[in-house]
């Protein structure tokens, strides 16, 4: 049984090899509170130390944190000697760390203005855990993208390199990554709703996954840090390449149509009409032969009968088993478990919405339901979800008996939510 620390992620998760975290918000958490910047510093600190533990708890292998620019100097000498302060106590903690859990301590950034003894200490336990290769912890610290990029080309001129063997992999091995299993960053996450990287690791980063996180770092959590690598795992990584899905090439407009017919038929039982609509929309939507939408829709129509009777679990073993065919087919990894419990969640909370006002806090999961299932960000599905919710707001305005113009804005909104989907997953 986990301990009731332990982050549990969802089976299948598939994990960035290499985290970048831009570390930012502490000043202005602490001013909204009204508290000294130094005590923002503080806090920011802990949760640094936090998010690094739990990063390794998950399996993550590499971490980079920027706590330190280059362009952090103009601060108070006030604020530097805390920030200093908190560096020494922070590299401590990894070094003991380093010893428990085989973490590898590197230095990123320049090593000429930081006081000496810092510098020296930092090299020290870099000496020390250089053999250790269950973990690698970044820090950059003095650290600027051109910086580091103009340190490795002066390193190739002052060793006379010609010019005819310059090639990225040469480049690569005089940055300050240059020896690590996983130099290439695969995730950046920035908090405090910053919306730019401001040069971290510029070569390392070409194609790596932006999350950019609304709370200050204080505010940052295990949990938050697990979100973070759920949204990532089901991001459809193309490096450049093809990435088509052969089973959506769905009509938004006909997908729309025929899960509209069997809308205004769902609260007839097990009928054949319903049976009928639920499976030529199913074989439009996932692209499945008649014999398997014909199985699907059985799944399907038992977990919406279920649901209208208010059997919930009842309702979730079978759409479990309907995301199991569907994942067989279509061959996204989503989970059908994770994926069934959040559609049987959006159908019980949508439920007796009436107005999109009620309904927002649905949105939430219809996000998580949506991005679960296509392997698409939360970002990407929010529009998508927006739409959908707003069609089964309209749906249950229409059952209600507030006019059959209800069901035409159904409609409409089920064809644009199709459309912003197959926007996302063509």
């Amino acid at each position: 049984m986990p301990s009731k620390d332990e982050i549990i992620l969802p089976k299948g998760t598939i994990l960035p090899n290499h985290i970048a975290i831009i570390l930012d918000g502490n000043r202005r958490w602490a001013r909204a509170r009204g508290l000294h910047t130094l005590e923002g510093h503080r806090a920011g600190f802990e949760a640094a130390r936090k998010t690094a533990k739990a990063a390794r708890k998950m399996g993550v292998h590499t971490l980079t944190v920027w706590g330190f620019s280059t362009e952090n100097w103009d601060r108070s000498k006030k604020e530097i000697d805390y920030l200093m302060t908190l560096y020494w106590k922070f590299v401590k903690e990894v070094r003991s760390d380093a010893k428990k859990e085989g973490v590898r301590f590197i230095h990123l950034g320049r090593k000429d203005r930081f006081p000496g003894d810092l510098v020296n200490f930092m090299s020290q336990v870099e000496e020390e855990t250089k053999n250790n290769t269950r973990h690698v912890f970044n820090a950059a610290l003095d650290y600027g993208g051109h910086d580091e990029i103009l340190r490795a080309v002066k390193k190739i001129v002052d060793g006379k390199i010609p010019s005819g063997r310059i090639n990225e992999e040469l480049f690569a091995s005089y940055l300050d990554t240059h020896d690590q299993p996983y130099p290439y960053v695969d995730l950046l996450i920035r908090t405090s709703g910053e919306q730019r990287t401001s040069g971290l690791l510029p070569w390392q980063m070409a194609y790596s996954e932006y999350y950019w996180e609304l709370d200050h770092l204080p505010d940052f959590t295990q949990e938050k840090l697990r979100k973070i690598l759920i949204d990532y795992s089901r991001r459809r990584r193309r490096f450049g390449g093809n990435d088509v899905v052969e089973h959506l090439k769905f009509t938004p407009e006909l997908t729309a149509k025929l899960e509209l017919n069997w809308w205004r038929l769902r609260k007839i039982p097990e009928g054949v009409k319903f049976r009928d609509y639920a499976i030529m929309h199913l074989k439009e939507q996932f692209g499945l032969s008649k014999e398997l939408a014909k199985e699907a829709a059985k799944y399907m129509i038992e977990a919406v009968v279920d649901g209208e009777n208010k059997k919930w679990d009842k309702s979730v073993v079978s759409m479990k088993k309907f995301y199991r065919l569907i994942k067989s087919e279509i061959k996204l990894a989503f989970e059908p478990s994770l994926a069934a419990s959040l559609e049987v969640k959006l159908m019980k909370d949508v439920d007796d919405k009436d107005s999109i006002g009620e309904a927002t806090e649905v949105e939430d999961t219809a996000r998580e339901l949506y991005a679960e299932v296509y392997r698409i960000s939360l970002f990407q599905a929010a529009k998508a979800a927006h739409l959908r919710v707003l069609a089964a707001v309209e749906r249950n305005l229409a059952e209600r008996g507030y006019g059959d113009e209800h069901w035409d804005k159904a409609e409409d909104y089920l064809q644009k939510f199709y459309s912003a989907l197959k926007e996302r997953v063509a």
